[in-house]
């Protein structure tokens, strides 16, 4: 493990409850560890897919963990639309300017809609340029929507792939899906996309 200079801040990926979205939501301190949750309200420099739904989340974790101050004055910045609707696969998008509160010394986090930042969710660009700049990135712990999708599903967990996301074309994503049902068959893999 790499030691960064003391002056830098870390790049925190907290995960998130998978509950995004649904009518009811399950008492957070049942689904997230009390550690992340502490961690969470102690930082104030926030980078996400969407401002009202990370600040909705802090204010759950401000019920159980009082948030270090006031959900107002928290720096909350949103990746650019094109990147959190449509990924970055490639590594197009150069996400270092969102980290300059890192670079002055302030700790930081990056949270998704649901579970683990980066996998199977946007987010992988800030921890390439946290990672470009010498930042520490240190992962939560908390659900992985991937993996517990995998665990329950009865399918292979020793051999699987996870193949990102399905083209948004009919034509190409049914195409695609013949391609990972073809594969799955001859290998036995587990074929996951999101």
């Amino acid at each position: 493990m790499t030691m960064q200079p003391a002056n830098l801040g870390r790049l925190y990926l907290v995960p998130a409850p998978l509950d995004f979205g649904c009518d009811e939501l399950a008492p957070l301190d049942e689904v997230m560890p009390a550690g992340t949750l502490r961690v969470a309200a102690r930082i104030q420099h926030w980078v996400c897919e969407n401002a009202k739904t990370s600040r909705g989340y802090l204010k759950r974790i401000n019920e159980i963990y009082p948030l270090t101050c006031a959900l107002q004055a928290l720096s909350i910045t949103e990746l650019p639309r094109e990147v959190h609707k449509k990924g970055d696969h490639q590594g197009e998008f150069d996400a270092k300017h969102l980290l300059g509160p890192a670079l002055a010394g302030h700790d930081m986090g990056l949270v998704s809609e649901a579970g683990m930042p980066a996998v199977a969710d946007p987010g992988a660009s800030v921890v390439k340029a946290a990672h470009d700049l010498g930042l520490q990135v240190v992962p939560l712990v908390g659900p992985v929507s991937l993996l517990l999708a995998l665990a329950s599903s009865g399918l292979n967990g020793q051999n699987f792939a996870f193949v990102g996301y399905l083209p948004t074309d009919a034509t190409d994503r049914i195409k695609r899906l013949r391609e990972l049902e073809s594969l799955a068959l001859k290998t036995g893999q587990t074929q996951q996309q999101s």
